[in-house]
């Protein structure tokens, strides 16, 4: 008897092939890009590792989100083709949000760090996945979801489909889509944005799927064919150990929170923005983008 295969399966099976894919075009200079294989191992074991948790966790999220389900205020049937247009919108917007406060609270930052963590920008980035997501509640963001009606398959099969969406916009290969498709949705070019840490940059496109959420809340950017994207992160962390890409962040955050002096300080070690100091003086998102426009504007 043959073994039915998941979708979760066929999407993993269908990135690596493309990552072997492009990682030979590329060797081959076919296309555009960059592959080191010491990272792309990187990439893959957080990606083994994050499988694993998700795996072990599923029980916890799915019992949340049928918790919210019992108390849901509509019954929304997923045999409707009109409650999966609705899911995918409301779905990316929870996304974007998700995505935002990611990067802009440190508590969740320290999940997701290690996805931004290489230096290099190809398919093999797009599996390095969190291993702690799950365990500080990432997932809760959709929990409204069930409490409007939508079953809790219906919003994991929808996500899954958002993240695989995002897996083939990581690659340096393609350099822009037609300009509609530029306008409306996530695109390599806006994807290499995110993943840049460069003043102009930093923290912008949190897309999922569609750009109209960054560009209604001002967290758009083009990418600048005069300033190309350096990725990684503003520290970087140096090593392609799994373990030391999923955990540097959590440990230097219970180092800064033992060396805290008080309980505001203690709040803004882990709640506030990544690189938060007490002096207001620290390595944000915002003082970097700060000081990069006033070397701007004094040239």
């Amino acid at each position: 008897m043959h073994r039915k295969i998941d979708l979760p399966e066929l999407f993993l099976a269908v990135s690596l092939l493309m990552i072997a894919l492009e990682a030979a075009l590329v060797n081959r200079a076919v296309i555009k890009g960059r592959y080191r294989l010491s990272d792309s191992f990187a990439s893959l074991g957080m990606q083994a590792g994050n499988i694993a948790m998700n795996l072990g966790m599923a029980g916890l999220v799915y019992a949340g989100l049928s918790a919210a389900y019992k108390v849901r205020l509509f019954d929304i049937s997923p045999g409707s083709p009109w409650a999966w247009v609705a899911i995918f919108f409301i779905d990316d917007f929870t996304y974007y949000w998700f995505h935002r406060i990611s990067h802009e609270c440190r508590f969740w930052w320290a999940a997701h760090v290690n996805h931004h963590s290489s230096e290099e920008y190809n398919l093999s980035t797009a599996l390095r996945q969190s291993w702690t997501g799950v365990p500080v509640g990432t997932w809760t963001p959709w929990i409204p979801l069930a409490l409007l009606g939508f079953p809790p398959p219906m919003i994991l099969a929808q996500q899954g489909f958002n993240l695989f969406y995002q897996f083939w916009i990581h690659t340096e290969a393609v350099n822009r889509m037609p300009r509609w498709f530029e306008y409306l949705f996530n695109t390599p070019s806006h994807h290499r944005v995110h993943h840049a840490i460069n003043p102009r940059y930093l923290d912008r496109n949190y897309a999922g799927v569609l750009m109209v959420w960054d560009r209604l809340f001002g967290t758009f950017s083009e990418e600048q064919a005069a300033e190309p994207p350096r990725y990684g992160i503003v520290k970087r962390i140096g090593t392609f150990n799994p373990l030391r890409i999923a955990f540097h962040e959590w440990i230097a955050m219970l180092r800064d929170l033992g060396a805290a002096r008080s309980w505001r300080e203690a709040r803004g070690v882990v709640f506030g923005a990544p690189g938060w100091r007490p002096d207001g003086r620290g390595l944000t998102s915002e003082n970097i983008r700060a000081d990069w426009k006033t070397r701007q504007l004094a040239r």
